[in-house]
């Protein structure tokens, strides 16, 4: 799998919780290939199934979510744009920040700010709050008021790059890093037979209420799922004891939101492999898909994956290709391992 095409690909584009089209119709194409069936569901996710053949077959779900974090229009001031945050938006990130705003053509904007040298030594000190901030499009108030109505979305402006050697830097790779990986556990399994139904979702709307996830998991009806998402890098300024090592493997999460029997399984399998990965302990909610997808229907036995990534939320989040590399291929052989005796579907 080149990583750092497919994620240019799909960092480039615009997706923020709510108004992912462009990033699932690339999604599609993507499936396309690797996949029997491919479908877009009511919310927007998109999904492709790998069929293995056998009537009745046990389904997997793995799942990584498609949107990013992003804003939306509440308003005019004199042309300038009042807006609102679509997900977890730090206010610190937005002063003098390129944003997309996505009317037909799309509209380059940046978040006003007030130069150093007419703030006061407190406002330096102090971040904004969003509603006191506007994005600059350089238009009239009837102009842009014509052009950009209130409710109209926008993202961040950038995509996806190497930074050194070995880590890539861009804004939404969480969650397309995610896809990214599970593109590649398909084509790690392309020739390779399987004994369960693989279902692959680029979810919807995580960043907001995981809505996306929550109709395909009822939809699905899964017996297993793994939830793959990104969790917290380390860097000089995070705790040691909060943040996992970029390079250092796979994260896999360990708690109530995690079925005992599948993280051991993933345990057990990086050991074969002679693989390093990271235990993140999770006293309660994950914070990824897994929380709504473990409780769809009558239950589903959930396990959550996760790739270190540095900088959340902001537009130059950074991880480590080998993480990339050693998820795809330790979800992989959890997937081929499913069906051996001892192993429950």
């Amino acid at each position: 799998m080149n990583y750092e095409q497919i994620l240019g690909r799909l960092c480039a584009l615009s997706g923020p919780s709510g108004f992912e089209e462009s990033v699932t119709q690339a999604a599609a194409e993507l499936l396309r290939p690797l996949t029997d069936k491919v479908y877009i569901t009511r919310l927007g996710s998109v999904a492709g199934v790998r069929r293995c053949g056998r009537e009745n077959a046990p389904k997997l779900l793995l799942d990584a979510h498609l949107d990013e974090i992003g804003f939306i229009v509440t308003g005019h001031d004199e042309g300038f744009l009042r807006f609102a945050p679509l997900g977890g938006v730090d206010p610190r990130m937005l002063p003098d920040r390129e944003v997309v705003i996505l009317t037909a053509p799309p509209v380059f904007g940046t978040v006003a700010c007030l130069p150093p040298h007419v703030q006061s030594g407190e406002d330096m000190d102090k971040s904004q709050p969003i509603k006191d901030l506007v994005i600059d499009v350089g238009l009239s108030q009837e102009t842009a008021e014509r052009r950009i109505p209130a409710g109209t979305p926008a993202a961040y402006r950038g995509g996806c790059t190497p930074l050194g050697e070995d880590l890539l830097c861009g804004k939404a790779l969480d969650d397309r890093c995610g896809f990214a990986v599970l593109l590649d556990v398909l084509e790690r399994l392309k020739d390779k037979p399987l004994d369960v139904d693989l279902y692959v979702l680029g979810s919807t709307q995580e960043e907001t209420h995981s809505t996306g996830a929550v109709t395909a998991a009822y939809e699905i009806e899964p017996n297993l799922c793994v939830a793959v998402d990104v969790t917290h890098g380390d860097s000089p300024d995070a705790s040691k004891h909060e943040t996992f090592k970029l390079g250092g493997g796979p994260v896999i999460g360990v708690g109530p939101n995690c079925a005992r029997s599948l993280s051991g399984r993933l345990k057990e399998l990086a050991k074969e492999l002679d693989m390093p990965v990271q235990i993140e302990v999770m006293s309660g909610s994950s914070g990824t898909n897994a929380w709504p997808i473990q409780v769809s229907r009558e239950g589903v036995a959930t396990a959550v994956l996760s790739i270190p990534e540095r900088y959340m939320h902001t537009p130059v989040e950074v991880v480590h290709k080998q993480d990339l590399e050693d998820t795809a291929a330790l979800l992989a052989a959890f997937v081929e391992s499913l069906g051996e005796e001892g192993v429950s579907c």
